[in-house]
């Protein structure tokens, strides 16, 4: 067992939320075609509000934080934040698209100690990147902030959603990640709004696509692992909680909203009102979802992917049901192993005569 895996049981054990991940804005320089986020400014936290959030936080035992947006450098106060977060002793990974990343922000994010920093690059093309950042220039100043971060010695890495604005380029973009010498990760999950807006689900890669990337081994490891037939589940997946989502996680946007995940727009309480200690221990919604376990969840329950599938409950929650399956899962999951999932199905024999790899609902737009 890893030493991650020892204190997320430790947290489970004790009720801690381990991690906890911070917008301190949803206002960007940037407008991805593929964002979930609403960039107006409804009111966000002040740096004293943000900064007695953090000491809460690291009351309650929080250990890792994890500062987002939007982008977070549009804050004038971003770096103060850090300063005051490094004080509490959080380990920080900061997600940013480094265009308003110069040396000297990259060296002050050095000398505060921060842990990790997380850059999407979505494509090598400046005419791809940039149109699906509507950022004239974006590509090119990004990839010199990574420069100056890693002249600072930071640990980077670089991250792209797939979709179909940039299917072709994903290989270019890992190719060049390796060459700047820095991990490279790749999500073909494209998120509904947080307002629960679905249009941008057209821009999800058609699942036949997926095998693409699912027999790769330099984004999956070894593939025959990872494509294996789902074992049978036994009582240990089925006791088992779907994911860390409220039980070792939680999520706070720049208005003081508490979620148990940043795609699990279900509210918990505000920090503005409620300290978030109390939030964690007594919200209702909080419980609701702690009280999930594989067997409760309806169709996952009976489906041979249960244990291995990467059901996400926020997305289930978006659909209309967090007990229930999440379409984009169920697709992954059987472009992965070439096995139907119980959700899929369920929805064949509803409709005997439409192939099996037409059955997965088309996101309406």
């Amino acid at each position: 067992m890893s030493l991650m895996s020892e204190f997320n049981d430790k947290a489970q054990a004790l009720g801690v939320p381990l991690s906890v991940h911070m917008d301190v804005t949803y206002r960007c320089n940037e407008r991805c075609v593929h964002c979930y986020l609403d960039h107006d400014d409804h009111g966000e936290m002040t740096t004293a509000e943000i900064k007695r959030t953090l000491d809460q936080v690291a009351e309650a035992g929080t250990f890792l934080l994890t500062f987002s947006g939007g982008e977070v450098f549009i804050r004038r106060d971003f770096l103060e934040l850090v300063e005051h977060a490094r004080g509490l002793d959080f380990n920080i990974k900061v997600k940013t698209n480094a265009v308003m990343i110069r040396e000297p922000q990259a060296r002050r994010l050095r000398e505060l100690g921060v842990e990790q920093v997380q850059i999407s690059v979505y494509s090598h093309r400046p005419e791809v990147h940039d149109a699906i950042t509507k950022l004239p220039g974006s590509l090119r100043r990004t990839l010199e902030g990574i420069e100056f971060l890693k002249a600072q010695g930071l640990k980077v890495s670089i991250s792209n959603v797939w979709m179909t604005a940039n299917r072709d380029d994903h290989k270019a973009v890992q190719a060049m990640a390796k060459e700047i010498g820095v991990p490279y990760y790749m999500d073909p999950t494209v998120a509904p709004m947080m307002d629960g807006n679905r249009s941008v689900l057209a821009l999800r890669v058609p699942g036949q696509n997926l095998p693409e990337i699912f027999h790769d081994d330099s984004l999956v490891g070894d593939v025959d692992t990872f494509c294996a037939p789902p074992p049978k589940p036994g009582d240990d997946i089925l006791d088992g909680y779907p994911c860390s989502a409220g039980h070792t996680a939680a999520y706070i946007s720049p208005y003081g909203e508490v979620f148990p995940c940043v795609q699990f727009p279900i509210t918990c309480g505000n920090v503005r009102q409620t300290h978030f200690f109390d939030i964690w221990k007594n919200s209702p919604q909080f419980h609701q979802v702690r009280s999930i376990r594989g067997r409760d969840l309806t169709v996952c329950s009976g489906c041979s992917h249960v244990g291995t599938c990467s059901r996400c409950p926020g997305l289930a929650y978006l659909e209309g049901d967090m007990r229930g399956p999440s379409t984009a899962d169920c697709e992954k999951s059987f472009y992965r192993t070439g096995i139907a999932s119980a959700n899929m199905m369920r929805l064949a024999a509803a409709r005997p005569s439409v192939p099996l790899v037409q059955i997965l609902p088309v996101p309406s737009c």
